[in-house]
């Protein structure tokens, strides 16, 4: 395994690089408000003259993430490129190709109602009950108190139809208000253990990286960071991309690496050894 450094400020190796790839949730954001000393980190990135790719799991489309940076005062300037899960999943289900060519054209919700712009303008009904839909979709949790088991049940009754399931974003959790929390990426995982088929878009998929990669000036990959708190998502996506990556240890596995301002080296190391993926560096939380 690589040797992870500790760092407390992102100034320290910014030099080394000339763009960064940042995560939305656990980075930039929690639980939907924006961590004020990231913003500011994310600015300073900027006047340093680096590009900054934003690339989210988030099943929302871009223009719904660029509402949200702009209402919480985030200036859409400082990012060279804003790259989401639901928008890459809405360019799919609209040219119809491979998987998604085969999955029908009515969708039964589970989770969220309220991230549903991934269908539209585009030829999908929705419908109000499991057995007249082709496939199931998952954009994300109802509550940040669910469990597998809130949906096991209607999982299972999909699987004994066969229903392929749709999962924008590959996050098995997410952090939110100082909590870990279930997210929608697990439950693809509960379905595919009950033989069901997933389809799922996201880190760390390594189209989805070379993509976010396509949006880099004069690409160098020895000069690109990637900064995320997931080990699964943002940090593996990085090694498959070969990219050097920075793992932020309060976000999704605070419960394991402590709330320490100085981030915990053994035990990330550890919890990279389980994960089988390591970062170069690991912070705290983002900032200057």
């Amino acid at each position: 395994m690589k040797m992870i450094k500790p760092i407390v400020n992102i100034s320290k190796v910014i030099d080394n690089y000339d763009a960064v790839v940042v995560g939305f949730s656990g980075v930039l954001s929690e639980g939907g408000d924006i961590k004020s000393e990231a913003l500011s980190a994310l600015i300073n990135i900027k006047k340093a003259g680096k590009q900054i790719i934003l690339l989210s799991n988030s099943p929302l489309r871009v223009a719904s993430l660029a509402k949200i940076l702009h209402q919480n005062k985030v200036p859409l300037a400082l990012f060279d490129a804003v790259i989401t899960a639901g928008e890459i999943l809405h360019y799919h289900l609209k040219a119809g190709s491979g998987d998604y060519g085969a999955i029908g054209t009515t969708y039964y919700t589970i989770g969220s109602q309220e991230e549903l712009g991934v269908f539209s303008q585009l030829d999908f009904a929705a419908a109000d009950e499991l057995s007249k839909a082709d496939f199931l979709y998952m954009g994300g949790v109802n509550a940040v108190e669910d469990t597998i088991d809130t949906y096991r049940p209607l999982l299972e009754h999909a699987a004994s139809l066969a229903m392929p399931l749709v999962c924008a974003g590959n996050d098995t959790s997410t952090y939110k208000n100082g909590k870990v929390c279930l997210a929608s990426g697990a439950i693809a995982e509960q379905y595919a253990i009950l033989g069901g088929k997933i389809i799922t878009v996201g880190k760390p998929d390594i189209k989805v990286m070379e993509y976010a990669l396509d949006g880099i000036e004069d690409l160098n990959k020895a000069r690109v960071l990637l900064i995320g708190d997931n080990l699964t998502t943002d940090i593996k996506g990085a090694n498959l991309a070969g990219i050097h990556s920075a793992l932020v240890s309060k976000g999704v596995h605070v419960n394991f690496l402590g709330e320490g301002y100085i981030p915990d080296v053994a035990k990330t190391r550890e919890l990279s050894t389980n994960f089988d993926t390591s970062p170069d560096y690991v912070i705290s939380n983002l900032r200057w």
